[in-house]
């Protein structure tokens, strides 16, 4: 395997079956997949979109602790959002959850394959930037 690449998997059935890896280590950038709001070990998601970006960012920290990041060293997200209004409801508790970080954002509404879910954020770290 190269060394300048690192494979990261949270071992979610998705993953497997669709072929992907949760997040990708390469060089000093780390890429997220998109992340939904499900508790994995519960296969449970809430019907709150903010609950369900709390638990995306439950979601996301494990990789980027995987890779020797934190969110601090994120520098772009993608929010996919089933509605306008989803996003103006989640919009404030991701400025409280990023702070001063202040990553990139792009916001899409889309539909989602999987029912129930109302959320979903891939995202990009630069390793040790936001140290």
């Amino acid at each position: 395997m190269d060394k300048k690449r690192l494979n990261l998997s949270s071992g979610s059935k998705f993953e497997e079956a669709f072929g992907y890896s949760r997040a990708v280590k390469a060089g000093d950038m780390l890429f997220i997949s998109g992340t939904i709001g499900m508790n994995y070990a519960t296969s449970q998601i809430s019907d709150d979109p903010v609950e369900q970006l709390h638990q995306i960012i439950r979601n996301m920290e494990p990789s980027l602790a995987k890779a020797g990041s934190s969110l601090r060293d994120v520098v772009q997200i993608t929010v996919y959002v089933t509605a306008p209004e989803v996003f103006q409801t989640i919009g404030p508790e991701l400025g409280k959850i990023f702070g001063d970080i202040r990553p990139t954002n792009a916001a899409l509404v889309v539909a989602f394959p999987v029912p129930d879910v109302k959320v979903e954020i891939s995202a990009t770290a630069v390793i040790g930037c936001g140290s």
